[in-house]
């Protein structure tokens, strides 16, 4: 493994390490495999446990918590963890308990990060699990990109580093090496469960493909990864060359000059369309071969006004020369029921529906004025805290709704405002609404209100982020 770490530059100059543990078999190799060389002084790095308990199996997953914690105190090691509800969150957005499980999980392990000053997380994946990722992309459709598996390294938000140090070994290899050391780890139950299409793939599928293949069907998917990303990175060495020229990037939105890219080979031209989705926030665990052609076709048919409609809210359209990647955040996302309404937890995080609220305040003479504008986007928003009259809540518009809009001073329907506006109507009837107990402060994503913007006078500000959860990059 310290072969692997030193030819990837996985923990680099890092001074801690935050391990994923969740107490099954390749998380424990991990712990174990880590703390030796650590021992031995191949790694500098302070180690940090982080378990994620996904509240899924009951007693059995508090279990799980305690083993981790224990194994951690026999180890020396200092250990966070960290529970979350899965279940809840796939069922009030409407998601799978896998998808809502990773989103939840990624989430957690990086605010654990955050949290103890750490920017780096190294998680259990192994060959096997490459092997199930590719096929499980095959399945659904993919590129050569999709072809190169789970990476060595990958950077999430807040420029923190997931990074994959077993994946140089195979799931036989790893349970050989907890049993030549007697070391225990913990079964869970529904990695049998073959109604989870992973499962599926690792049960029933890879082992039906390897009886028709001489070699190990693990070992030659494996090879085909570092093959893709290979082949990968001198695509991306001249999309990069190609990006500055190119791309014009505001926001949420980003224009891609088509003239620039005439007579590049098309995988130069699908990564010039992924970094353009990339920089709209647009995820791709979505994002399907079949658009990628269909955004190719839209770049070389030249219909000006033509568009197409990915998931998440974010569309592609021909103006001209030109390629327009625009992200409505709020705006195409599925109807929210009018009915609903959540508050919102100040300081800290709210999810309602398909999207994630961070909230916190603080002092104006504590921030820069001008590094706020520079930074700003159509998700954050900044007001005066003491003209607002907590408790604060977020919704969906209804009939009747007004607020005074900011640079004005009366009082506007929010329907005719954003139709004077000129808005969109996928945006106009899917705007949110936040509002303190007296008033609308923010109609999202398009003004906010006179009645509390910053002035001279503020003293104290509340600042309000929010993410549309689809928005987030995937684990695998």
């Amino acid at each position: 493994m310290a072969d692997f770490i030193k030819a990837n530059g996985l923990f680099g100059s890092t001074e801690k390490i935050v391990l994923a543990v969740s107490g099954g078999a390749d998380s424990m190799a991990l712990i174990y495999a880590t703390r030796a060389l650590k021992n031995k002084g191949l790694i500098n790095a302070e180690l940090l446990c982080a378990h994620i308990n996904h509240q899924l199996r009951g007693t059995e997953g508090d279990l799980d918590q305690e083993f981790v914690a224990a194994r951690a105190e026999k180890l020396k090691l200092a250990v966070k963890t960290k529970r979350i509800d899965v279940r809840g969150f796939a069922r009030l957005n409407k998601l799978s308990i896998e998808t809502a499980g990773r989103k939840l999980r990624i989430q957690a392990l990086m605010d654990i990060a955050k949290a103890n000053d750490s920017s780096l997380i190294a998680t259990a994946h192994q060959k096997n699990d490459n092997a199930e990722t590719i096929i499980q992309r095959l399945s659904r459709g993919t590129g050569f990109r999709g072809l190169a598996g789970i990476w060595p390294e990958r950077v999430f938000a807040d420029e923190i580093k997931f990074v994959r140090p077993m994946l140089c070994f195979t799931r036989n290899e790893i349970l050989k090496y907890l049993q030549r050391r007697n070391l225990n780890w913990r079964r869970d139950h529904t990695n049998a469960d073959c109604t989870y299409r992973r499962n599926y793939i690792r049960h029933r599928l890879i082992p039906m493909l390897q009886r028709d293949c001489s070699e190990s069907m693990v070992e030659q998917l494996s090879q085909l990864a570092q093959s893709a990303r290979g082949y990968y990175r001198i695509v991306c060495k001249r999309a990069n060359e190609l990006w500055p020229d190119m791309a014009d990037c505001g926001g949420d939105k980003t224009v891609l000059d088509l003239k620039l890219s005439e007579g590049e080979p098309q995988p130069v031209k699908i990564e010039l369309i992924r970094k353009s989705l990339a920089s709209i926030n647009c995820g791709e665990r979505y994002i399907t071969q079949q658009h990628y052609e269909g955004i190719l076709q839209l770049a070389e048919h030249n219909v000006t006004g033509k568009e197409i409609v990915l998931s998440g809210g974010f569309t592609v359209r021909r103006e001209y020369r030109n390629l327009i990647f625009t992200s409505c955040r709020v705006g195409l996302a599925p109807p929210i029921s009018s009915g609903s309404e959540t508050a919102i937890e100040i300081p800290g995080q709210t999810t309602f529906k398909s999207f994630l609220i961070k909230a916190a305040f603080f002092e104006k003479n504590e921030v820069d004025f001008e590094k706020f504008k520079a930074a700003k986007t159509d998700s954050v928003e900044w007001f005066d805290l003491d003209k607002t009259k907590p408790p604060f809540i977020v919704r969906q518009r209804r009939p009747g709704d007004k607020f005074i809009p900011l640079g004005q001073s009366k009082a506007k329907k929010i329907g005719k405002f954003l139709t004077a506006q000129r808005i969109p109507h996928g945006i106009r009837s899917n705007v949110l609404v936040i509002a303190d107990k007296e008033k609308i402060i923010w109609i999202l994503p398009v003004r906010v209100s006179e009645q509390t913007k910053i002035t001279d006078e503020t003293r104290k500000i509340l600042q309000l982020q929010i993410t549309a959860l689809d928005s987030y990059q995937h684990f695998t």
